[in-house]
């Protein structure tokens, strides 16, 4: 459930993201980062807002903690590392060293169902990309892809997502 504390961080980084954006409509997420860092630190944010950032910020952390700590092919020709976690579902991580045969299984069927969603989701893009490719092709005065999903694919403002854009 998105809170309008939530908005309101959205709404800072869009802003920052619109602010940033070049005559091709383009942006480097390293500005970016730094440009919502500082309406973060300068401007006079509401605590609630602040709390939320900063809860963001501690996610982020232990996102950033647990990818760093993700098993993965080591020198030695193993995954294995004592000081790696394994992410079992539900937001329970056990360290490598700690982890049981039945933590193994969970772990192996977890992997294999991302897998597949993966794969699903990759399957999704590659025919998205492809189809308004050949659009592309097929109708050489259109340059952009809001142009052409609007003129070939019909898409109207009407068709906005949860965020409005």
């Amino acid at each position: 459930m998105t809170t309008t504390t939530d908005i309101r961080l959205q709404h800072i980084v869009e802003q920052s993201a619109v602010a940033l954006t070049d005559s091709a409509g383009r942006f480097h997420k390293r500005r970016l980062t730094e440009a919502v860092r500082e309406k973060l630190a300068n401007e006079d944010l509401d605590p609630h807002i602040r709390d939320a950032a900063l809860d963001r910020l501690a996610q982020s952390l232990v996102t950033g903690f647990g990818e760093q700590r993700n098993p993965r092919r080591r020198q030695t020709g193993g995954l294995f590392h004592p000081q790696d976690v394994i992410k079992l579902g539900n937001g329970i991580w056990v360290w490598m060293d700690r982890a049981t045969d039945s933590d193994l299984l969970e772990w192996r069927r977890l992997s294999r169902r991302n897998r597949a969603r993966v794969d699903l989701a990759d399957n999704e893009i590659q025919d998205y990309a492809d189809e308004r490719l050949d659009a592309f092709r097929s109708n050489a005065d259109v340059l952009y892809l809001g142009d052409l999903e609007r003129v070939v694919f019909g898409w109207s403002e009407d068709q906005t997502d949860l965020f409005g854009t």
